[in-house]
Formats: C-alpha cells, sequence, structure tokens
C-alpha cells in the first residue's frame, strides 16, 4: 500500500506556514499540543498493551478512573510529574524526561 506522505506534508507545510508562520506565541503553543497529545497517546497506549481499564490502571496508580480519563486525554495541560510516575510504575514503567535543543532560543513563561 502507498502512503500519502507527498501531499499530506505539502499541506501541512502549507497550514502552518498560513497559520502558524513566524509567530512566536503560536510556534510555542503547537509545541505544548504537540507534547500534551504525545503525553496523552503514550498513556492510552501503554495502558492498552497492559490490557488495563481505565479503572483499573487508576486502582493501581491510587487515583481515580477520572483522573485517567484526563490523562488520556490530548486536551489535557495539568500532567504533574509525580501522577506520571505513579502510572509509568504501575505500566512497569520508568518515566523519563529530557532536554532537547531547540533551533530557535524560547524566552521562559514566567509564572510557570
Amino acid at each position: 500500500m502507498r502512503t500519502r506522505k507527498g501531499p499530506t506534508s505539502a499541506a501541512l507545510r502549507y497550514l502552518h506556514r498560513e497559520f502558524i508562520g513566524d509567530d512566536q506565541a503560536r510556534q510555542d503553543s503547537l509545541e505544548e499540543e504537540r507534547i500534551n497529545a504525545d503525553i496523552a497517546r503514550q498513556i492510552h497506549d501503554l495502558r492498552k498493551a497492559a490490557k488495563l481499564t481505565q479503572a483499573e490502571l487508576a486502582r493501581l496508580a491510587g487515583t481515580t478512573a477520572s483522573v485517567i480519563c484526563r490523562l488520556e486525554d490530548a486536551d489535557y495541560t495539568g500532567h504533574s510529574l509525580s501522577m506520571l510516575r505513579r502510572i509509568a510504575a504501575c505500566l512497569n514503567k520508568r518515566l523519563e524526561v529530557s532536554f532537547v535543543p531547540v533551533s530557535r532560543t524560547l524566552k521562559p513563561k514566567h509564572g510557570s
């Protein structure tokens, strides 16, 4: 089966150029959303691979199913390292956080 990387990539480049462009605030917002979506996807995928329901994972982590549901929501922004560590431990994983170089200088958000 042939993938459609060409047109999709061109379309994404166009959308990025038109709606994000050089706007630093929009670039920062997009990066934050990508991180949130990645965390949510990883938790969901690891939970499914472990054949656990949200309620079962919640019991193991000492929390509620609604907390697990929020963590699996790509729009959730309240991740805490302690909760992510608890989730990782329940799934027999280790949480890693890394700082990686970026091609531009990010300005720290005040109050964060």
